[in-house]
């Protein structure tokens, strides 16, 4: 076959591709147009709407405010546009700090509840109610005018020492506190100090 046939062939199947080609592409930007003009078809009710909405809600408040307020607001914004960016990222941040935090504040708070459930089981809250309930009972079963002739001197108060009842009761609170110290943590460090022989 001549040579120039051969080059011609080859010159109208590159021609053909590219026909191919742009036939493709034009398809392709016809069916983006029309997708475009569908979604602008959706949007215009849409917008019609959000138009209406918004003109009777300025008709409610258009006797408490008019343009040169709404621009001076506007500009304000303008103008705080990196300020209100600033704020934007600090609540972002707040949110990520949340967000860590979410596992152990969770964590905190079964501890707090299982803390709180074996307190309860010991009787601690029973003994408390127990407690406020009787000191209850005997303020309202004191007047005023007792509670004021009270002898809180010295003296008065050896006397009381030597009730039984007061000293049950000094007892009981005293054992308590010794409980309470016996567990506490300054305590326990003060003991492991003079283990180690420290003054």
């Amino acid at each position: 076959m001549d040579q120039s046939i051969v080059e011609l062939n080859q010159k109208i199947d590159l021609l053909t591709s590219q026909v191919t080609y742009l036939t493709e592409q034009a398809g392709i930007v016809e069916r983006q147009r029309q997708e475009r003009a569908e979604l602008i078809k959706d949007l215009i009710p849409l917008a019609d709407q959000a138009f209406e909405l918004t003109v009777e809600q300025l008709e409610e408040i258009k006797e408490n405010i008019n343009l040169y307020d709404l621009l001076r607001i506007i500009k304000r914004l303008l103008r705080n546009g990196h300020n209100l960016e600033k704020m934007l990222n600090q609540l972002e941040s707040f949110s990520d700090l949340v967000e860590t935090m979410s596992p152990l504040a969770d964590e905190m708070f079964c501890k707090v509840v299982r803390t709180m459930s074996d307190l309860d089981q010991k009787g601690y809250f029973t003994i408390a109610r127990d407690i406020r309930s009787k000191g209850d009972e005997i303020i309202d079963s004191m007047s005023e005018q007792e509670m004021q002739s009270m002898d809180i001197s010295y003296t008065g108060l050896l006397k009381k020492l030597r009730e039984p009842d007061t000293r049950r009761g000094l007892a009981m609170t005293l054992r308590i506190l010794q409980v309470i110290g016996g567990r506490s943590p300054v305590n326990k460090q003060v003991t492991k100090a003079e283990n180690h022989g420290c003054d």
